[in-house]
């Protein structure tokens, strides 16, 4: 087996660094125009870990091309270039760290919520049902299971936290933070969008369990999808072959790292922890999986 190549960590252009950096992310600023480059740091329960996942980046960044290529019928995106020949400069100067991992995009203002739809019963969902019969103030039926597959897909969005986990919020509250014709406009696209890509991955061997969307409003007030897409990090992703509701499930995700964390009984405070190379390599691999099961494609 040939050695993994080395993660790439942090970005710069030339002498320039990110404006922003977020915990996968380093965004540069070109005026109207964004740079997003997807790293290849890994995070888990809040914190950026010691160690990458070598290509985890390029995974994300063409996994939502090839969203962004596929939903343009349902809603307009913000890219404007994946090919590092279409960027300004300095970035056209740095295409071999860029390319695969980056793209340039229509700067908006991005909803301060998060558009979440849920197909099954998991995570926080599972937690709010067992406690109060409801998920984001809907009502479920008795009897569900962690896992089972919900009567009919739901709308759940959340606030978006600066650190720490994001709060399910009902839509009420939802509505009340962005007014009600934005969000039903963002809970219309939610569930086309969700409908549309859990087809897909599901002929695939891949059920969406849940997914998180994000929406930038342009000057003109259309509202239009940003960030990523159906990702194995906005998302989780269980191989269909293996799907058995009662538990939680297989994943295609960075749950792997997280059970690992869970077993060296981390205090999930710093110092934060580095990975061993075969949980960095057997995590590579389900990012790997997940984008040529649901593109068709290897990784460029």
């Amino acid at each position: 087996m040939l050695p993994l190549a080395s993660p790439i960590l942090e970005t710069t252009l030339s002498d320039r660094r990110p404006d922003r950096r977020g915990k996968v992310r380093d965004i540069y600023d070109f005026g109207d125009r964004l740079l997003i480059v997807a790293t290849d740091r890994i995070s888990a329960f809040d914190y950026v870990l010691g160690s990458g996942i070598p290509d985890k980046g390029k995974v994300l960044t063409q996994i939502s091309t090839f969203w962004f290529e596929r939903t343009r019928s349902i809603v307009p995106n913000h890219v404007v270039a994946t090919d590092p020949v279409d960027f300004p400069e300095p970035a056209r100067s740095a295409a071999d760290l860029l390319r695969g991992r980056s793209m340039l995009v229509t700067k908006t203002e991005p909803l301060p919520i998060e558009c979440v739809a849920r197909g099954y019963l998991s995570g926080s969902g599972w937690k709010d049902y067992r406690a109060t019969g409801q998920v984001c103030g809907i009502t479920l039926p008795p009897g569900l299971r962690e896992s089972d597959r919900l009567p009919t897909p739901l709308f759940t969005p959340a606030t978006k936290a600066q650190s720490g986990h994001d709060i399910n919020i009902s839509e009420q509250d939802a509505a009340a933070i962005v007014g009600p014709a934005v969000l039903a406009r963002a809970r219309e696209l939610t569930m086309r969008l969700y409908l549309e890509g859990s087809a897909h991955a599901e002929s695939k061997g891949i059920i969406v369990a849940d997914t998180k969307f994000e929406f930038g409003v342009l000057p003109n007030g259309e509202l239009i999808l940003i960030d990523e897409v159906l990702t194995p990090d906005s998302s989780r992703f269980w191989p269909k072959d293996g799907y058995a509701p009662g538990g939680p499930q297989p994943s295609f995700d960075k749950q792997f790292v997280r059970d690992y964390l869970e077993s060296i009984q981390w205090n999930k405070q710093p110092p934060v922890p580095s990975l061993p190379p075969d949980v960095v390599a057997r995590t590579r691999e389900k990012y790997v999986d997940a984008f040529r099961r649901l593109t068709g494609r290897e990784l460029a």
